[in-house]
């Protein structure tokens, strides 16, 4: 099935309506993904077959709960799934962070390629991140464990602003090992077309203990 069906399909799946414009962009962001990936390997999957709901819809799958003005993408990689959220979402300001910096030169050439005016890319660890303000949204697709995620990641978050960690199962595990300062605020499952396995999205938002500065 050509890509654009696939996620023609995926997006009427998932209950998500986006403009030409954007499906355009998205399938054009998949293409310079993969062209850069035969050289400086982007990310694992090599599969063409697979890219569309692997790269596209898995972000995508998230994208009713994603409200927040401003994003960081910790760890973004190759550009999920900020990218694909910045594409759906133009009125919202994403910021992407690497600390590899092959990675960080693709995420800004597609940020020019595709004219994303939305997006910015920083290369970086996030311990030593200083943007001018806190985001209201922090997003990761397999950064780290939770613990480590909200941890490395605390003052880059609003006050009022939500951690949204997306995990494959459901990481009871890791949730034991969260800090006592952080409360879980949702766990939601996800259905992503034509991806086998589990998908699980873990919203966590800062308790009054974190921002008094208590573990």
């Amino acid at each position: 099935m050509p890509p654009e069906d696939q996620l023609a399909q995926g997006l009427a799946t998932l209950g998500v309506d986006l403009s030409g414009a954007a499906c355009e962009a998205l399938l054009a962001y998949l293409a310079l993904l993969q062209k850069w990936n035969r050289t400086f390997a982007l990310t694992a999957l090599r599969d063409p077959d697979r890219a569309v709901s692997h790269h596209l819809l898995d972000s995508l799958a998230i994208l009713p709960y994603v409200t927040q003005a401003t994003l960081l993408d910790v760890g973004s990689g190759g550009g999920q799934p900020g990218i694909p959220l910045a594409i759906a979402r133009p009125e919202m300001a994403v910021t992407l962070l690497d600390s590899n910096s092959k990675k960080t030169a693709f995420l800004q050439q597609a940020v020019i390629e595709l004219g994303l005016r939305n997006v910015t890319v920083h290369c970086g660890r996030v311990e030593q991140f200083r943007p001018a303000q806190p985001f209201a949204g922090i997003v990761s697709r397999a950064f780290a464990e939770l613990a480590d995620f909200v941890t490395l990641s605390r003052a880059l978050l609003a006050p009022d602003g939500r951690w949204l960690a997306m995990k494959g199962v459901a990481p009871l595990d890791e949730i034991a090992r969260l800090p006592a300062a952080v409360a879980v605020e949702a766990v939601h499952r996800l259905a992503v077309p034509g991806v086998d396995g589990e998908r699980h999205l873990v919203i966590l938002k800062a308790s009054d203990r974190m921002h008094r500065g208590e573990n």
